[in-house]
């Protein structure tokens, strides 16, 4: 749904799921109002192999599951944040946006860091005992 938030970050975003390309074309086909996914704006990977899976370490082996797994990885290619919840709890979107732009933030101001809760427009603090001290005596 929110996609196009991201697309404005500069951001791609990948759906990787072990089923197969058949029972993604099934779930895209069925409207989200009946259980199904509609239409997507983004690809959706098929790891059937499960070798994603298992290389991003949300592979359950003895059940041949795979959790749900969140990967904010940079213009390099590293993994910055990662969040792995068992089946039952979904993934946040709001956070997963704040994340990512305290992390497109701090690549851009490399001698700044982002506190806890931080969003756009907050104040950053500087790394060290005198720039957090400042930063913790103005909030």
């Amino acid at each position: 749904d929110r996609y196009d938030e991201f697309e404005k970050l500069n951001t791609e975003i990948l759906g990787v799921s072990i089923d197969s390309v058949f029972s993604h074309l099934a779930w895209v086909q069925t409207d989200r109002k009946s259980g199904g996914l509609g239409d997507l704006k983004y690809p959706l990977i098929s790891d059937v192999t499960k070798s994603i899976s298992k290389s991003f370490g949300v592979l359950i082996p003895d059940q041949g599951i795979a959790l749900r797994g969140l990967f904010i990885i940079d213009k390099e290619g590293v993994i910055q944040h990662s969040t792995i919840n068992n089946l039952a709890i979904g993934r946040s979107v709001d956070e997963t946006m704040r994340t990512l732009q305290a992390l497109q933030y701090v690549q851009d101001n490399p001698d700044e860091v982002c506190p806890a809760g931080w969003k756009p427009g907050d104040k950053s603090m500087k790394p060290d005992p005198k720039g957090s001290k400042e930063y913790f005596a103005a909030i």
